[in-house]
């Protein structure tokens, strides 16, 4: 299993699936649906959904995305490699058109992100990260800029859902009075973390796995952790139910 190179692959699909995100985006028809769920569905989930399974089809893995069919775990549960995709995260805040959503790819192996691939089209940021190469930022056309631990402890900010902040969530922050809370929408929450721009990101609220499967992968190369909470064991995927159960992303913290 070569990280480097499917990294790469994974790179550019997210880069592709962006530019045809924008063009809706940027289109005064977003073609807002509703599942099940009653969370919203658009025509870029959709067509970002086509253009990534295009290009991870090539490597013959299976692919688990959230705008995939349903696949049973009986079926799952075997597989050794297995790439995890939310083709667009942060589908309410595209449609809000406030730029804080994602394209994720995440590879995983034995319940862990081996890799993971984030990318926010508006924004024009591209992190990556794996077990070989460490995490990587990079704006627009300028030069990578290498993610990494610096060893603090002090936590100076919290990072919290624009969207999805839940009681449990602010009563873990209220323990830090004195700490700056920075809200943003999407895996973009992780990233800061990854960045060094916060350190604690509580999430008790309701997540699925591939809204976090990519990112867990970009943290976890430049040294953090997402562990569930209270348990403070390691968040794991492909689980038969594949919803997240609460967990905090940090660096240093516990």
């Amino acid at each position: 299993m070569n990280i480097k190179e499917l990294t790469a692959l994974a790179k550019v699909a997210s880069l592709e699936a962006g530019k045809a995100i924008l063009e809706i985006y940027n289109s005064a028809d977003f073609g807002v649906e509703f599942k099940g769920d009653n969370s919203p569905l658009t025509k870029a989930d959709q067509e970002a959904h086509r253009l990534i399974v295009d290009f991870l089809g090539e490597t013959n893995l299976p692919i688990l995305s959230e705008e995939g069919g349903d696949i049973y775990y009986e079926e799952r549960k075997n597989w050794e490699y297995f790439w995890m995709v939310d083709p667009l995260d942060g589908t309410k805040e595209f449609i809000k058109k406030n730029g804080e959503f994602t394209v994720n790819i995440a590879l995983i192996h034995a319940g862990k992100p081996v890799l993971g691939v984030v990318y926010a089209p508006v924004l024009e940021w591209l992190y990556w990260g794996n077990e070989e190469e460490g995490a990587w930022k990079q704006e627009g056309k300028k030069s990578a800029i290498k993610l990494v631990n610096t060893g603090s402890v002090e936590i100076k900010t919290i990072v919290a859902s624009r969207s999805h902040l839940s009681k449990e969530t602010q009563d873990f922050i209220d323990q830090y009075p004195e700490v700056e809370v920075v809200s943003m929408g999407s895996s973009l929450k992780l990233m800061l973390i990854a960045e060094g721009k916060a350190q604690i990101y509580p999430r008790f609220a309701p997540t699925m796995e591939w809204d976090t499967a990519a990112a867990h992968g970009v943290v976890l190369a430049m040294g953090g952790s997402v562990n569930l909470w209270p348990e403070k064991s390691q968040l794991l995927y492909n689980k038969e139910n594949l919803l997240n159960p609460w967990f905090i992303c940090f660096v240093n913290f516990l």
